[in-house]
Order: structure tokens, then C-alpha cells, then sequence
């Protein structure tokens, strides 16, 4: 077929003034879905805030050019002789699939709709069934070992844990390297105790491991080769466990805290909550965050003695910080370093109570005299590490999820704190934190910004189609593509987070966009019959309207399955990735790609049925057909 410049020039126009508004609201639509990401905080907001502002600013720029620079290109391009759509040979074969099937629904229409809805009736409690939590856990590569020992632990003894930690690390087979840490770095902002010991375990490349192992069973194995008495052990991921401790103050994936006015009373509290959940399934690296058992060296002055001897307190202060602490007696400077030099005894004089009792003191009367003479010297009980928050003292009882989602898991731990740990003191709560405690917060921002998304996805329709019956219509397609995002879910075995959350935000614009576009090739061969047989049920048959629907859903073929292919082209590739990052990528995909698929059969098959019903009941009810145009 041959066409002339201007009858060309003619036909594009048209069709981009067809299309043009669809392409405007289904984007206004695709960028409203969204909406909930903008909303999130804290570090789910700061992960998905960049995927949604990019995707928001491509759709904008691509609707732009879609209605502008799009038909100006397809003048230039799109000539010479032209053929009809059945000889293109793929479309010949898709429409030989289709038209069947689509004449098959429209023919047993009830039970075509009853199996959609028999679908989305299983998806529902597969849904409800799935586990859930905050962020799908990053594989970061390396494995962080936080094992706790007793508060009072000496220097040495925690050296000599540390050596014989890192020798059974190492002998791994798949350990690349390991270094541990005891105690805090020189820096403020870490507050560890000597009995806090890190260990970074960097792993081989996963190529060099044995045939069959997993992370986990890595764990799992380390675990059960390092249970030294008096050690509680510890695992997690570098990057997360920072993430964790800056953010909610827990250095495990989940903690109680237990606030109070007294420190006693916070431990005997915390023993309680520990014992409630020690037989909770999926908790693992339980143990109580250590406030009370620490060691103080102390010194009583005795101020009868300090008379008799002529000495006053700030004397024997003087002469135990001297002595143990160090006094400074200047500064050395070394290029643009600047050090302060401090004199106190050796450590071999001050090492034990035994020693630091000699310690001589010059008397004016007596000579010199022990530091026994005058004070009582021994070992006192005391917190190791006081915290507090919100002006109150704070204990907690930390531990890891582990071979069981987090949601599930704490939710029996509240079950049997609740029953269990009862007849607290009055002033003394607990507080739930850690990855919890985001979880909670996403999925409130979430409950509470998704159904408003919905409604004003709903108005948008509503301006786009001017008719609430085809709003409703267009957006009866998100429970159907609902079905597909289940399903997959489900079966990789991916709980439900924040990212899959955001997989399913994503999925409702496209489908809804999908959907429009069906919707306005349906309503324009609604506009083809009237314009031909007249609006009158005098004129039109139900038969009339069944060929003028299959028409306009098998003839315009070719523009959905782009639509949808487009999507599954570029999301399908993911499910092969590998490395760091995927294991957060496919829970976000996942529903995308099998939402696409439910979405797309209900769109090609349910669509068409459920507006063939509707257009005859307008026929039957109001003697015509409510054409709407969608031109507009």
C-alpha cells in the first residue's frame, strides 16, 4: 500500500492524538504508584529513594518525547510502501493464538471469570502465608564474628581468646583471611568493652569452595567449632551490623530493651526476657547485653591514718594517679605531631592488689610508708558499661534470626514475653528495636500512603475516561496482577520486605497501564459500531458487540505484547544475575515479572470478556451504548 506525503502526515497525527492522552495518564498514573517509595524513611527510604526519582524522571522525559519528538521521527521514517499488520509473521502466529483463546472466554464467560477469581482467592492466604521482614538480608561477601565473653575478662585473657578464635577461623577451608579486634578503637565513637571482641572473616571466591556449601553451612560450622566456655558468639555482616548500631543502638539483627531507674533490677529483667525466648525457633546468639559483673579496683582512704601519718587525701591521690594512672611531665614534638609524656610506675610494679598496696608513699613524721597503711585496697563489683536513653537507664537482651523469617520470629518472642515475663516493676518497660523496628515503621508508612495511591490512581481514571464505571473497570486490574506477584513469591521462597513492597508498587502502575491502553482500543471499536450500525439496540446485536470486541482486543494485538515484552526483556535477565546486590534486586523483581504475566492473561482474556458483559447490560438497560471518547 502506497500513501501519499499528506495522507501519511494524516494518519500519524492521528494516532498520536489516540494515544497521546493515554500515554500522559497512564505516566501521571505510573508516577502516583510511586508515591509510597518517595514517603519511606531511614534506610529503606535512602536505598529506594534513587530508584524511585530515576524512574519517575525517565517516565516523564519518555512521555515528553512519546507526544512529541516521537510522531516527527516517524514521518522521516516510516515510508515507502506499507503492509498491512498480518504480514508480519509474528503477529500472524500471535494472533492465531489468541483469537481461539479469546473466542473460547467470550464464549464461556462465567467460567473464564470464575477461574481469575478462583486465582486471586488462592493467592490471598498464599500472601498471608508468606514470612516476612525489613530488608532482604545483603550478602556483603565477608562475615563479621562478634563473640561476648564475662565483663570482668583481663587484658591477656582476652588476647589469648582473640589468638585461638582466628587460628580455628583459619582453619576453614573457604576462610581467605581473618583479623580480630578486642576492646574499642582509638576513636569516641566506638564505646566496645575489652570483652567485645570483632573478627572480619574474609571468604575465598565461592568457585574455591567445597562442592555443595552455602554461607550458612560456613556459619554453622564455625559456630559449632567455637564454643568456648564463658563466649557467647555472634554473627552478622560488617556494612548491616554498622547500619544496625547507628541506627537503633543494636549490634544484632533484633533487641528487647528493658528501661528502668535501676541496674539490679534491669539485669534480673533482662535474665527474664532471655529465658522467655531461649526456646524460641529462629532465635539464635542469644545473650544479655552485660550490665552488671565489671571489676573496679578500689581504693578506700582511711582519714583516721592519714592523721596519725600527717597526710592529707589529695596526698594519696596524688600519689595513686602518679602511680598507676601517669602524671605528665611534658611534651616531645616530632615533625608536626605533638605527644605528651607521662610517667607511672612499671607493670610489673603495679599488676596486682598485692603490689599496689606497697606502693610507697614519703610521709613528713614517718618515712616512708606502704599504701596499705593508709587506704583498703580490693576489687569491687560494678556495671562494666552504663547506657541510657531518653534520660533512662537501659538494658537489652540481643540475638539474631536465623533459618526463619524475622516477622514470624518475633511475633511468638512477643507471644511469650507476654505470657511469661509478668509482674514487672512499675517504671520498667520494654522496647522492641533493631531490624523490628524498622520493619514496623516501613509498614506503617505503607499501610497508611498505598490505599490513598489507590484512590487518587482511582481519580486520575476517572479524569482520563470521565466515567467512574470505566475507572473502576481499568483498575480492577491490580488484585489480577496481585496473583502472578504471589505466586512467584511464593515459590522462590522470598519473604515479604520493604523491597518486595516496592517489586509490587512498581507492578500496580504497569498494569493499570497495560489495562488503559486495552481499555482504549476496546472503547474506539465501541465508537467504530456506532458510527457503522447506528447507537440503538434496534440496530446493534449482542452478537455485534462480541465481533466488535474481539476486533478491537485482536487487532491491536501487536502494541500490548510490546508492552508487556518490553517490561519482561528488561526485568527477566535479573533472575540469572549473580554477585553483591542481586539478593536484594530479585525481591524487587520477582513480583514485577510474574505480576506481568497474571496482569497481561487477565488484560488479553478477562478485559474483553467483563466489557462485552458491560455493554450489553448498558444496551439492554439504556436501549444504547455509553461511547466515551477516549481521543480526547
Amino acid at each position: 500500500m502506497k500513501l501519499s506525503k499528506e495522507d501519511r502526515i494524516r494518519i500519524i497525527e492521528k494516532a498520536a492524538k489516540q494515544v497521546g492522552p493515554s500515554v500522559f495518564w497512564s505516566t501521571v498514573i505510573v508516577i502516583t504508584s510511586f508515591l509510597p517509595v518517595f514517603l519511606l524513611t531511614g534506610q529503606e527510604g535512602k536505598l529506594f529513594g534513587p530508584l524511585a526519582w530515576t524512574k519517575t524522571f525517565i517516565l516523564i522525559v519518555d512521555a515528553i518525547v512519546a507526544i512529541t519528538l516521537t510522531p516527527v521521527l516517524i514521518s522521516f521514517f516510516l515510508k515507502g510502501k506499507f503492509k498491512e499488520d498480518n504480514a508480519n509473521p509474528i503477529n500472524r502466529v500471535l494472533e492465531r493464538l489468541y483469537g481461539p483463546l479469546l473466542r473460547w472466554c467470550l464464549e464461556w464467560r462465567k467460567t473464564t471469570i470464575g477461574v481469575n477469581i478462583l486465582a486471586l482467592l488462592v493467592a490471598i492466604p498464599m500472601l498471608f502465608s508468606l514470612g516476612t521482614e525489613f530488608m532482604p538480608p545483603l550478602d556483603e561477601g565477608s562475615i563479621l564474628f562478634m563473640p561476648v565473653t564475662l565483663p570482668d575478662i583481663s587484658n591477656a585473657e582476652a588476647k589469648r581468646i582473640l589468638q585461638v578464635q582466628d587460628k580455628i577461623i583459619k582453619s576453614v577451608p573457604e576462610v581467605e583471611s581473618v583479623l580480630g579486634k578486642a576492646g574499642r578503637a582509638s576513636t569516641a565513637t566506638d564505646n566496645s568493652p575489652i570483652s567485645m571482641i570483632e573478627t572480619i572473616i574474609m571468604l575465598k571466591p565461592q568457585s574455591e569452595w567445597r562442592d555443595g556449601i552455602t554461607k550458612q553451612d560456613i556459619i554453622r560450622e564455625l559456630d559449632t567449632k567455637l564454643q568456648i566456655p564463658g563466649v557467647v558468639n555472634g554473627w552478622t555482616m560488617p556494612i548491616i551490623n554498622r547500619i544496625n548500631m547507628l541506627a537503633t543502638g543494636i549490634r544484632t539483627d533484633v533487641g528487647v530493651k528493658v528501661y528502668g531507674q535501676n541496674l539490679d533490677s534491669i539485669a534480673a529483667v533482662s535474665e527474664r526476657v532471655r529465658g522467655a525466648l531461649r526456646d524460641v525457633e529462629g532465635v539464635n546468639d542469644l545473650y544479655v547485653e552485660p550490665i552488671t559483673g565489671g571489676k573496679y579496683l578500689e581504693i578506700d582512704i582511711n582519714r583516721e591514718a592519714l592523721g596519725r601519718y600527717g597526710l592529707t587525701v589529695d596526698d594519696v591521690n596524688m600519689i595513686v594517679e602518679s602511680a598507676l594512672g601517669g602524671t605528665s611531665i611534658g611534651n616531645t614534638i616530632e615533625g608536626r605531631q605533638r605527644f605528651s609524656i607521662n610517667v607511672r610506675l612499671a607493670q610489673d610494679y603495679r599488676n596486682s592488689v598485692e603490689r599496689i598496696q606497697r606502693i610507697p608513699i614519703q610521709t613528713a613524721t614517718a618515712g616512708t610508708i606502704p599504701l596499705s597503711s593508709v587506704a583498703t585496697i580490693g576489687f569491687a563489683d560494678g556495671p562494666p558499661m552504663i547506657n541510657s536513653e531518653n534520660a533512662q537507664l537501659r538494658g537489652a537482651v540481643l540475638f539474631n534470626v536465623r533459618d526463619r523469617d524475622l516477622g514470624s520470629t518475633v511475633k511468638e518472642a512477643i507471644e511469650k514475653i507476654n505470657q511469661e515475663v509478668t509482674g514487672i516493676p512499675e517504671g520498667y518497660y520494654l522496647e522492641w528495636s533493631g531490624q523490628w523496628e524498622n520493619q514496623v515503621r516501613a509498614n506503617q508508612t505503607l499501610k497508611l500512603i498505598i490505599p490513598l495511591v489507590v484512590l487518587i490512581i482511582f481519580f486520575i481514571l476517572y479524569f482520563s475516561f470521565n466515567s467512574l464505571k470505566e475507572a473502576f473497570f481499568s483498575l480492577i486490574t491490580i488484585p489480577f496482577a496481585l496473583i502472578g506477584g504471589v505466586f512467584i513469591v511464593y515459590f522462590y521462597g522470598v519473604n515479604l520486605s520493604v523491597a518486595v513492597a516496592v517489586g509490587f508498587i512498581a507492578l500496580f502502575g504497569m498494569a493499570i497501564e497495560t489495562g488503559m491502553l486495552m481499555v482504549v482500543y476496546l472503547n474506539e471499536a465501541m465508537k467504530e459500531l456506532a458510527d457503522t450500525k447506528g447507537n440503538s439496540n434496534e440496530t446493534i446485536t449482542n452478537q455485534d458487540i462480541r465481533d466488535y470486541v474481539f476486533k478491537g482486543a485482536v487487532k491491536r494485538l501487536r502494541p500490548k505484547i510490546m508492552t508487556v515484552s518490553v517490561s519482561l526483556f528488561g526485568l527477566i535477565p535479573v533472575l540469572w544475575a549473580t554477585g553483591i546486590g542481586t539478593d536484594v534486586m530479585l525481591p524487587i523483581v520477582l513480583p514485577l515479572i510474574g505480576g506481568v504475566f497474571t496482569s497481561s492473561i487477565h488484560i488479553l482474556l478477562v478485559t474483553p470478556v467483563v466489557f462485552e458483559m458491560m455493554k450489553e447490560y448498558e444496551l439492554r438497560k439504556h436501549g444504547k451504548l455509553d461511547i466515551y471518547d477516549v481521543k480526547h
